[in-house]
């Protein structure tokens, strides 16, 4: 089993959701997926359904995303490595 490059995977998770949460926010903006940008909202300050709360929320999803990515390829090195 390969070792995961746990740098690539923590940067990739954190612009893969990154992505999302931008994506989300301004298609709110556009009337489409309030709630879903409601639910985020009340986890990333200054998120919301605008063009400048979706890079507001992108910001924060980046460093969320870049936590889970580094701690998933930690754990999954560390089973692979058991193995």
């Amino acid at each position: 089993m390969q070792k995961m490059n746990v740098k690539a995977a923590a940067i990739a998770a954190g612009l893969t959701w990154a992505f999302y949460i931008v994506c989300a926010g301004w298609a709110a903006a556009a009337g489409w997926g309030g709630r879903i940008v409601d639910l985020f909202g009340s986890c990333y300050i200054g998120y919301g359904p605008t063009i400048l709360g979706g890079v507001f929320g992108g910001i924060w999803a980046f460093f969320d995303g870049l936590v889970a990515g580094l701690i998933f390829s930690l754990i999954y090195n560390r089973v692979g490595a058991a193995r």
